[in-house]
């Protein structure tokens, strides 16, 4: 089936913005429309601003487990001898429980994140907040993770979307979810005071040095792979982090755990050399002043702009969008409304051919905007996103979603498209005439091909379905 040459309005509804929706008409200056946009962005909708925060439900956790355990090791045993108390039923309880409440916080965070998809009146900027979770992802696999993944995208993401690079970077790296989901919580310097005194109670057991967070702030948040950096590199950053922690480690910490809290107790002294600079800073400031120096190297920027023009212009990222935008990223010292403004004016960007092939994420949204749904109502976004491959916040790596189309096309994955178009239309197929919906979803670019199929089907329900897994519908 072949496509029709791509409108600029259809360009700019589905290549930068969300989807189009039918009630809309389509911009006239398709440009001007999405720089506009910058000014009605939400970066607190209400959906958002309603989740709860997970601290307390963690910290409440950690508590409850950590008294069950002490009473178990103070419990007389049959012989008197201490040994290493099992878990318990009420233990075993307590942790089925924060599971589901858990789970439960997670899904509402999923269906606020859909809600504020259908409802934004800036879908481009919507999409770089998407953008941007993926760049700087967490994944919801474990439950502490999974209780902050959705403070994560309100709190470190959204409010920086439009701000600097180098100020996100900051939020990012100190937020609980990033902090517990790479094992810093767990980093101790080896030759910090928390280390010495471990070893004077238990000489045989060593705690030290987590060196996750480290290689990934290089490797994928800033320098990128093979940008220069050494294992050596990695492990001197890794000692600048230590310290780095959550509130409310504890039941004597008065700290919230929703928020970073540094312990000096942790961090390695003395100055470290990264990438031939040495970094004499105390504390919390060590990390902070190298965080500074990646968000402004050029490998970051280069990296940045690579993966921007990879998300906007094609799989295979044209050289001369990437040097553009290398260029902005550099001159502007990270201000994302500058990337944004040169990936609006870049004529890549806007080739009038199919150049992106919609992620599971991206094409629901689009249909259920396409299909006028103002509210993700009753419809349980977290398992759809599951059955279709792409559980939200899920991505199984530190490295994100892939964003090419050899990650999204394979059969069985359309298969599931195909199906969730059927149940999805099922209810509304008979109110809706996907030959009229067709050229508003896709303005000025609807493709004879797939108006003829469409025109063909056996049913309404069956047309808009169609109209739902067609090539025009399916890449943007």
């Amino acid at each position: 089936m072949s496509i029709t040459g791509l409108s600029p309005a259809a360009i700019a509804l589905n290549r930068f913005g969300l989807g189009a929706k039918p009630s809309e008409a389509p911009p006239t200056d398709a440009r001007r429309w999405l720089t506009a946009q910058f000014d009605r962005f939400d970066a607190r909708p209400a959906v958002f601003v309603a989740l709860p925060d997970a601290g307390a439900m963690v910290k409440s956790y950690r508590e409850q487990q950590q008294a069950m355990r002490q009473a178990a090791r103070l419990a007389p045993t049959a012989d008197t001898v201490p040994t290493k108390p099992a878990k318990t039923a009420e233990q075993m309880a307590v942790r089925q429980d924060f599971a589901q409440d858990v789970q439960a916080l997670y899904r509402q965070a999923v269906q606020a994140r859909t809600q504020s998809a259908l409802e934004t009146q800036a879908p481009f900027i919507e999409r770089m907040v998407h953008f941007w979770s993926n760049h700087f992802c967490v994944s919801a696999d474990n439950p502490q993770t999974s209780a902050f993944v959705g403070a994560f995208e309100r709190d470190a993401i959204r409010p920086h979307v439009l701000g600097r690079f180098e100020d996100m970077l900051l939020a990012v790296e100190q937020h609980p979810a990033m902090l517990i989901y790479l094992n810093q919580i767990q980093s101790i310097g080896p030759d910090s005071l928390a280390a010495r005194r471990a070893a004077a109670r238990s000489p045989g057991k060593v705690r030290g040095l987590n060196e996750n967070l480290g290689r990934e702030v290089m490797e994928l948040h800033t320098l990128g792979v093979r940008s220069g950096y050494t294992q050596a590199d990695v492990t001197e950053f890794a000692r600048a982090l230590t310290g780095w922690s959550v509130g409310a480690q504890g039941p004597q910490d008065d700290g919230n755990a929703d928020d970073f809290a540094f312990r000096p107790n942790l961090h390695e002294p003395g100055p470290r050399t990264i990438l031939g600079k040495t970094y004499d800073q105390a504390g919390v400031e060590q990390a902070r002043a190298v965080l500074i120096d990646f968000a402004r190297s050029p490998a970051t920027a280069t990296h940045v702009a690579t993966k921007l023009a990879r998300h906007f212009a094609g799989d295979m990222p044209p050289p001369a969008l990437v040097a553009r935008l290398t260029a902005t990223f550099t001159k502007s010292r990270g201000d994302l409304p500058s990337l944004y403004r040169t990936l609006i004016e870049s004529a890549e960007g806007w080739a009038p051919t199919p150049l992106k092939f919609k992620t599971p994420w991206e094409w629901t949204v689009s249909a259920l905007r396409g299909l006028g749904r103002e509210q993700v109502g009753q419809l349980q976004m977290a398992g759809v996103q599951s059955q279709l491959g792409q559980p939200l916040w899920k991505p199984g790596s530190p490295a994100g979603w892939d964003d090419t189309a050899a990650s999204w096309a394979a059969p069985d994955a359309l298969l599931r498209r195909v199906e969730f178009a059927q149940r999805l239309v099922a209810p509304i197929g008979d109110t809706i005439d996907a030959r009229v919906l067709g050229p508003k979803l896709i303005p000025a670019s609807f493709s004879p091909a797939t108006a003829e199929q469409v025109s063909r089907a056996e049913s309404p329900g069956s047309a808009l379905a169609l109209l739902l897994i067609s090539p025009d519908f399916l890449r943007r």
